[in-house]
């Protein structure tokens, strides 16, 4: 058992003081007891919130952040960009890909993150061909979030067409390319390697509708057991909603409420351009959206109609998709500030006389858990991983404010500098902003980078 003794901590929407956590051996949260003395516990002082579940990311991606900047000779877009970054996977071989990751994944915990959704599609040899173990590029993301001490719920990508219908792959595809069979093999090998470590998880993961077949989602249906998480990208662009209909007649969120069992074990990742329909259709399967601000901004994707969604009682996480910046104050800013341009108004989230910052907090962190681990309690609560982190309320974007004002202080006027101390299953893993490999990870990183940058 270990204790931790907080004067000040956020815990289920609510400020309570004298707080002294027991962790036990589970690496979850044991007992909470407010008004504490500290009796036994580790008086780690400072301002206690939960940690934020990352339920989107591309870890091989953070290596060409800020490549996708140069303006092409016609008009850019998401297509434009894909096409710059089948060109740099191309080059990126298994300790390429841990190196990136670990680089990754120590960013996330300095910034907040205590655990993440590896929507993971780089599967093979840069020809196409599976590695000796199939599971080999997989295995590399594990370990680089067992390296920084990130838990981590692997989404392992089923990837078998370039468009609806069944449309043949392209040869800037050929790494993610799986048949049913082979995807369900790699599943099975990864539930395996999962199976009796604290804090790995696997979902199932039909990369989005236009590569995948109905025949697939079936088998991934009959597969399923009741705890898996899916997800799945949808929605994100309106050409992928144009081709949707031309292919169907109905649109990418229709189809899916339609055609499968869409429920709260689901995360439709993006789910940009909404009916009102399928808004309601979301909410009312209780399904999480998987919002990535920062990264639907970059690739100019649109705007998901947030206060429609939750008056309707819908859940939302956050990821940083393509991890471009890694911020967990950033990806709550830009969420809210995309709805202020759109609206022409403030403090959008927020319930009335409540705090904005806390509200965004809150609702990320239980709809992030329940995206990556259905079914088990989230935030700082009993049975819940033993995930959270401090912030520093000596920070100039902190001190001098209330409790009542922090949260909205980091989100809103501070930076991944605010979070000063990150624990996870209970265990310090960033302790004044520093982790303990962080130069030795740094030093990995750097090598990749430069030897990729002579390929690119």
């Amino acid at each position: 058992m270990i204790k931790h003794f907080f004067q000040n901590a956020f815990i289920q929407g609510k400020w309570v003081k004298n707080v002294t956590l027991t962790v036990g051996d589970d690496g979850c949260v044991a007992a909470i007891e407010t008004d504490s003395a500290g009796a036994g516990a580790d008086n780690q002082g400072g301002v206690l919130v939960p940690g934020m579940p990352n339920l989107h990311s591309h870890a091989f991606q953070r290596a060409m952040a800020g490549l996708g900047e140069i303006a092409g000779p016609g008009d850019d877009s998401f297509w434009s960009w894909r096409s710059v970054m089948y060109k740099f996977l191309a080059e990126i071989d298994p300790e390429d890909m841990e190196a990136i990751a670990a680089q990754l994944y120590l960013e996330m915990l300095k910034s907040g993150f205590t655990s993440v959704g590896e929507f993971h599609y780089l599967h093979h040899q840069k020809d196409g061909t599976p590695y000796a173990n199939p599971a080999e590029m997989s295995l590399r993301v594990m370990a680089a979030a067992e390296q920084v001490g990130l838990q981590m719920t692997l989404l392992p990508v089923l990837y078998s067409y370039s468009g609806f219908g069944e449309a043949a792959p392209t040869d800037g595809q050929r790494r993610f390319i799986h048949s049913t069979d082979a995807y369900l093999d790699l599943v099975d090998r990864l539930v395996a390697e999962t199976a009796g470590r604290p804090g790995f998880d696997v979902g199932l993961t039909p990369h989005s509708l236009r590569a995948v077949s109905r025949d697939q989602l079936q088998a991934l249906a009959e597969y399923r057991t009741p705890e898996m998480p899916v997800h799945i990208h949808i929605a994100e662009q309106m050409k992928e909603v144009n081709d949707c209909l031309d292919w169907s007649g109905q649109r990418p969120v229709e189809w899916l409420l339609n055609n499968t069992t869409v429920d709260e074990n689901w995360c439709l990742v993006h789910a940009t351009h909404l009916t009102p329909q399928e808004v309601q259709g979301i909410a009312e399967r209780g399904a999480v959206v998987g919002l990535c601000p920062v990264t639907e901004a970059n690739l100019g994707d649109g705007l998901f109609p947030v206060e429609d969604f939750l008056s309707q009682g819908g859940r939302f996480g956050i990821g940083s998709d393509s991890n471009i910046n890694i911020s967990v104050a950033e990806e709550c800013r830009i969420l809210e500030y995309g709805q202020r341009l759109v609206r022409q108004k403030r403090t959008l989230i927020a319930e009335r006389n409540a705090s904005n910052g806390e509200r965004i907090l809150s609702l990320a962190v239980e709809g992030g858990a329940q995206a990556l681990c259905p079914g088990k309690p989230a935030g700082i609560a009993v049975g819940a991983p033993a995930n959270y982190l401090t912030l520093d309320e000596n920070h100039p974007a902190l001190v001098g404010r209330g409790v009542q004002n922090i949260v909205d202080g980091w989100l809103f006027a501070g930076n991944n500098s605010v979070v000063k101390d990150v624990y996870v299953a209970g265990r310090p893993v960033i302790r004044n902003g520093h982790h303990d490999r962080e130069e030795e990870i740094l030093a990995r990183f750097s090598t990749v980078m430069k030897r990729l940058a002579t390929k690119i």
